[in-house]
């Protein structure tokens, strides 16, 4: 990667906007995760109505090499319904928590996606070709008399217009008693894990009827409740290593071949706390939203309120790098906590090749940090600059004092435009970015 400030040689343009530019968004509009494949080609979207839309990469034409090809809409389909648990009178929303990928065994691409209860195993595959030339019935379907038939006819396959069909091949469901917020594919491409507040559960990806139960923080008494589980991850590459964030800030590392119970972990990373800066929100603030293990293995990522932090797993007390995401925001906790902003749970994505990292912030503004160069960059996803292959401008927040000409007020964000998730190409420097109803595609301008 050039760096995401990119020097005269990089900067990010725009590609694409999907979505209607409706003022009223419907609420089972608003996209809820976005995840690309493997290979990058197929990029997944899932929504609060339990819709699952993904888009597949076209080829760049020839007759415009310098333009990349568009991501176009590939199939959609209704992943989830809303449910309601008798027994607990508790309704069940349809809303698409995670969409994970499986890796790509054959023609067909399978994918995982989970609402709070009930997790679905999903075939996307392509049909573009019919049998015709029945002997028992007619083309349109009916039934032949049989004592008609006088001679046999062997079926061929006939070309017909391209297909996309989605079809659930397993259903996971009954195993969550509290709301799923992880689901994270096992480098053994055969298991994965499904974690909700207090438990995490190993699954295989052939058996529907029963799991594993690896982590269990509930209390015998609920009122000596202290923390919960907010996120986990798979290792990239050893099956037996997994890790889970907690709301108070902490990450436990855990070995599978340990015990059959990971209770107990094998790592426990935590940075210590600065007296001087404790506070009322100290707490709120420290909550992990999403954890993120690098693509060699050899660093995670963690996201709280205001920062991202990459750890090295071969050290626990504290981080190798801190990223400050929006820390003018530090003065406006106590609004934040009234309108509940601060609950907010922000995902972040590594690059490619783990030079840099992106995460989300208010005011549809995204972050990006390179890794090697400590620069950093804030970008706006927004309709305005949403001309083919316009550059987004860097913005800027101004904290006080004499406000610049290109700067904009911390007062005047819009804390109801957010950006939670965000997904990076695996190889190129596309990246695809969730702002409420819309999902916009920027990729990298080479001059």
């Amino acid at each position: 990667m050039a760096g995401v400030t990119g020097g005269n040689d990089f900067q990010w343009c725009f590609s694409q906007v999907k979505g209607a530019i409706d003022e009223d968004v419907a609420e089972a509009d608003i996209i809820s995760t976005v995840e690309f494949n493997y290979s990058g080609d197929l990029l997944a979207t899932g929504d609060k109505g339990g819709r699952v839309v993904i888009f597949q990469h076209e080829q760049e034409s020839k007759n415009r090499p310098h333009l990349r090809g568009e991501y176009n809409v590939y199939s959609t389909f209704q992943s989830h319904e809303p449910e309601f648990d008798y027994l607990k009178s508790l309704e069940i929303e349809e809303k698409i928590n995670k969409i994970r990928w499986l890796p790509q065994q054959n023609a067909a691409h399978f994918l995982l996606s989970t609402n709070d209860k009930t997790i679905k195993l999903w075939k996307i595959s392509e049909r573009d070709k019919r049998a015709e030339g029945y002997n028992l019935k007619d083309e349109d379907g009916r039934l032949r008399d049989p004592f008609r038939i006088t001679s046999l006819r062997v079926p061929v396959l006939m070309p017909m217009d391209l297909m996309v069909e989605a079809s659930p091949r397993r259903i996971f469901a009954n195993a969550h008693t509290y709301h799923i917020n992880s689901i994270s594919v096992n480098s053994d491409h055969e298991t994965y894990l499904s974690a909700d507040d207090l438990r995490i559960n190993l699954w295989h990806l052939e058996i529907t009827d029963r799991s594993f139960n690896i982590v269990d923080i509930k209390p015998a008494n609920m009122e000596e409740l202290t923390e919960v589980i907010t996120a986990a991850e798979c290792h990239p590459h050893q099956c037996n290593v997994f890790v889970y964030s907690s709301s108070k800030g902490t990450i436990r590392l855990c070995d599978m071949r340990a015990a059959a119970l990971c209770d107990r972990h094998s790592k426990f990373f935590e940075e210590p706390e600065d007296p001087s800066s404790r506070s009322f929100f100290s707490e709120i603030i420290s909550s992990i939203s999403d954890v993120k293990f690098s693509h060699s293995g050899r660093y995670m990522m963690t996201r709280d309120y205001l920062s991202v932090k990459v750890w090295d797993l071969n050290m626990e007390n504290r981080p190798v790098e801190t990223y400050q995401v929006h820390e003018y925001l530090r003065s406006k906790l106590c609004s934040l906590y009234e309108n509940d902003c601060i609950f907010d749970k922000f995902e972040c994505c590594w690059n490619g090749s783990d030079s840099a990292i992106m995460t989300g912030s208010y005011n549809n503004f995204f972050r990006m940090f390179d890794r090697n160069t400590r620069r950093d960059i804030t970008l706006e996803a927004s309709r305005e600059s949403s001309k083919p292959r316009a550059t987004l401008k860097p913005r800027k927040v101004s904290t006080g004092g004499k406000r610049k000409k290109d700067e904009i007020s911390v007062d005047s964000l819009d804390f109801n435009k957010k950006i939670l998730h965000t997904a990076w190409h695996p190889k190129d420097n596309v990246i695809a970015v969730a702002a409420t109803n819309n999902l916009y595609i920027f990729q990298d301008k080479i001059n």
